[in-house]
This record gives C-alpha cells, sequence and structure tokens, in this order.
C-alpha cells in the first residue's frame, strides 16, 4: 500500500536498538529486524523490538513487509506499552504481542491477542512479501490491521483509554524471520496537536521551548510531545 491516507504526512521513526530482545538483529538502517540468526540458526525463546516512537493521541499508520513466509509457534505485529515484554526464553515460545495487559497483537496465524486471550480475526496468512499495515487512531481508541492494502476491519477498540504511550511491536518465535518496516505516516487530529507538532519538529532541542512566549500549559504539551 504505497498511498497516505486522507490528511496523513509521512513519518520517521525506527527500531529502538535498546528496546530489544537479544535475539533480535537489526539493519543498519534501523528499518529491517532479523530474529534468531545465530550461528545455530536456532530459537531458543521468542524476541520482539520496539519501534523507537510512542504515540499518545492522532492517527498513526505504518506497514510491516514479511520477506520471508511466516512459520513457527507465533510471527506478529502489533503495539505496547513501555512496559510490554520483548523477550522470553528457556524455549519459551509464546504469542508476545498481547500476552499481557501492555500489548495488543495480530499473529500470522489469523487471531488476535490481548491480555493473554486471543480470538479468530482474519485467515492465516504465510506468502513472502506479505504486507500487513497497522492503524492506530488514538481519537476512536481503535487498532486496525490491512493485508496488502484491504482493510480485515477493526481488532481493537478501547485503546483511548490506556494512559500510557503505545509503541509499534513486532516479534518471532522463528529462526531468521525478516520483517521490514516500510510506510509510516500520521494525521494530527486538532490544530492544537498540530501546532505543538511543527514547533517540536522546529525546536533544535526540547530544552529551548521554556523560551517560548506561550502558556504554561501549552509548553509542557510541547515538551511532553517532544519525549514521545
Amino acid at each position: 500500500m504505497l498511498r497516505l491516507f486522507r490528511g496523513h504526512t509521512w513519518e520517521s521513526w525506527e527500531w529502538d536498538p535498546d528496546s530489544k530482545s537479544p535475539d533480535a538483529h537489526l539493519s543498519l538502517c534501523r528499518q529491517a529486524v532479523y530474529f534468531h540468526v545465530g550461528p545455530m540458526l536456532d530459537s531458543q525463546g521468542t524476541a520482539g523490538v520496539r519501534g523507537s516512537k510512542g504515540f499518545t493521541y492522532g492517527e498513526h499508520y505504518w506497514e510491516i513487509e514479511f520477506l520471508e513466509p511466516p512459520y513457527g509457534s507465533s510471527v506478529m505485529v502489533g503495539v505496547g506499552t513501555q512496559n510490554a515484554l520483548l523477550h522470553t526464553g528457556d524455549q519459551r515460545y509464546i504469542n508476545l504481542i498481547g500476552f499481557d495487559s501492555q500489548s495488543w497483537g495480530l499473529s500470522y496465524k489469523g487471531f488476535i491477542w490481548h491480555n493473554g486471550r486471543s480470538q479468530k480475526y482474519t485467515e492465516p496468512f504465510y506468502e513472502r512479501n506479505t504486507i500487513i499495515g497497522i492503524l492506530l487512531d488514538l481519537s476512536a481508541g481503535t487498532l486496525t490491521f490491512f493485508q496488502n492494502g484491504v482493510n480485515l476491519g477493526v481488532a481493537f477498540t478501547g485503546l483511548e483509554q490506556v494512559s500510557k504511550a503505545l509503541f509499534p511491536l513486532v516479534s518471532s518465535t522463528a529462526p531468521e524471520t525478516e520483517l521490514q518496516l516500510g510506510l509510516r505516516s500520521q494525521r494530527i487530529s486538532s490544530l492544537q496537536e498540530q501546532c505543538i507538532h511543527i514547533i517540536t519538529q522546529s525546536l533544535s532541542h526540547c530544552r529551548h521551548a521554556h523560551k517560548l512566549p506561550l502558556p504554561t500549559s501549552l509548553l509542557c504539551q510541547i515538551h511532553s510531545h517532544a519525549h514521545l
């Protein structure tokens, strides 16, 4: 899916090298992640990685391309808080995204997971180069998935009630899983949010925000946005 949603602008973030399982390895540009690629090509558990940017408002869309056909116990995409689990060892092969209350995920087997519970959402996808789109709408509080540009419907609701930033997540139990980060876009829903976004993008460092002739409450929002 190479077109932007209406009202969306390009967004730039990557996988966070400081927020990942030791069994997840990133490309130099930090847009591709490779799971369980040690010399023995063996998996000892479940590995995850978090995006470098969290979201607290607005609408955000990104795409994950499966460079190899998914297989094994679990390969997942989704969102989670900073407290979401990113690693299990000791031969624990689990559906990591959605394992607890801190994350919401979709497995390649067609099930969605949250708080340790699952339900059927779509048909499994096994093909190489499948592209899964993720639309996080924090105004409506919904999480929707797309497969090769086709809307699969709302998977989760109530996310506007989460009191923490939500970050993109991917995970896998299978050796040599390769996932590529693609299109990323956003829509800021109000004029005030647009202004805050433009101001933070223009500042060389958030510590300069206090010099702006703005109300204290607005300066606090700018400072919080800069740290997402």
